[in-house]
């Protein structure tokens, strides 16, 4: 199933880049587009062409250039001091820019790099679709490239992609609305309105294909229902992750289907900046029971609201693992060798699939954020006071 649902949502990220615009502020990326069709490597010639570039890599030096989308989120501040700390442990050099959500900016730092003659590139894109031009001359520059996070799109300079499972993500959110309503058990219907992430990150398409795999069975059948009619990856997507304009969005859905009363059951939210953007919406105007809410990130303002019961699940992706399996692959390349992987079939970026290396995301919930959160170091309990 999780093959199939990945062929189908880079097919639709084809279609995504049609209507997706280039915005600069919020959690993730901008925009995606079409590309003319490609003859694509399996992961052996990736495999390949990485070690190729390590080969180089190890010509001599150690600096790392990390570049991150944005400062102005809590999550993209964890991974940047997270990579930046565990590649100095190890010995590296690093060079680490944030890009300000402006892709302008993260061209110019990425090119910047390439001249100043890094040994390895780490970057977190703000649009997947972007970077061809500046990572054609890192490729030029013997470069190695690892895709952190976010896979970059229509490029042959890849070697590495380093991320969670997103659509394991997505599945987890799905299942959870799923047992929270008990909808195996329960006659229903239920009201369902669906907010996922801005169109060009390639990660928003697999969020939402692995909920829907989920809950469209429910949809279908009719005991789910989404009063705003508003279902398609193309309606529900949110520009830039922002917040503000879930919330805009939510209010206009609020005072057009549920300002007599009807209750929300649950709302799908890809991530945590999102899922704030529904909750200031539900504060300010809707008057029925409290919805089912899910979240991404574990942020430190939605783990607060999910101790106060205003938002009911969050996904734990624990940056630490990401940065430490991404210095991993830096080390692999720096010393000539191939990186470790876990998957080799389900990351196609257009040019062929990148071998990759999947972190498993968690559930968080009010009865376990302690042992996830705290009791593992990465919040206090003044931090979430």
């Amino acid at each position: 199933m999780k093959k199939r649902v990945v062929s189908i949502l880079l097919s639709t990220m084809v279609v995504a880049g049609l209507f997706a615009g280039c915005g600069t502020s919020g959690d993730d990326s901008s925009s995606a587009s079409s590309s003319d069709t490609k003859t694509e490597a399996p992961a052996e010639d990736k495999a390949d062409d990485a070690k190729e570039a390590s080969d180089t890599a190890t010509a001599g030096g150690n600096v790392v250039g990390v570049v991150m989308p944005t400062k102005d989120l809590q999550r993209w501040n964890q991974d940047g001091q997270n990579m930046e700390q565990q590649l100095k442990d190890a010995g590296y050099e690093v060079d680490i820019q944030y890009s300000n959500n402006d892709i302008a900016t993260q061209v110019s730092q990425i090119e910047t790099m390439i001249s100043n003659g890094v040994n390895v590139l780490v970057i977190a894109s703000i649009d997947g679709e972007s970077l061809g031009t500046p990572l054609e001359k890192a490729k030029e520059a013997g470069i190695p490239v690892i895709s952190y996070d976010r896979l970059i799109m229509n490029s042959d300079a890849i070697s590495y992609y380093a991320t969670f499972d997103n659509y394991m993500v997505g599945q987890k959110q799905g299942e959870y609305i799923k047992e929270a309503l008990d909808l195996e058990n329960a006659e229903g219907p239920f009201n369902l309105e669906i907010v996922t992430g801005d169109p060009g990150d390639n990660n928003a398409q697999f969020f939402y294909g692995g909920a829907m795999d989920v809950l469209q069975p429910y949809i279908d059948s009719g005991k789910l229902v989404v009063p705003s009619g508003q279902i398609e990856f193309a309606k529900v997507a949110t520009a830039d992750w922002s917040t503000e304009k879930a919330q805009n969005r939510m209010d206009t859905i609020i005072s057009g289907n549920y300002s007599d009363g009807t209750n929300l059951d649950a709302v799908l939210c890809s991530n945590d900046s999102t899922s704030l953007g529904v909750q200031n919406a539900l504060a300010s105007s809707y008057t029925g029971e409290y919805p089912v809410i899910t979240g991404q990130d574990c942020d430190v303002a939605n783990v607060k609201n999910l101790i106060a019961g205003k938002q009911s699940m969050d996904i734990f992706k624990d940056t630490r693992d990401l940065a430490n399996q991404t210095v991993k692959m830096v080390d692999a390349i720096m010393q000539g060798k191939e990186a470790e992987v876990n998957d080799t079939e389900s990351y196609d970026n257009g040019t062929g699939v990148i071998p990759t290396y999947l972190c498993e995301p968690k559930v968080c919930t009010a009865d376990n954020y302690k042992e996830l959160l705290i009791d593992s170091g990465y919040y206090t309990e003044e931090d979430l006071k």
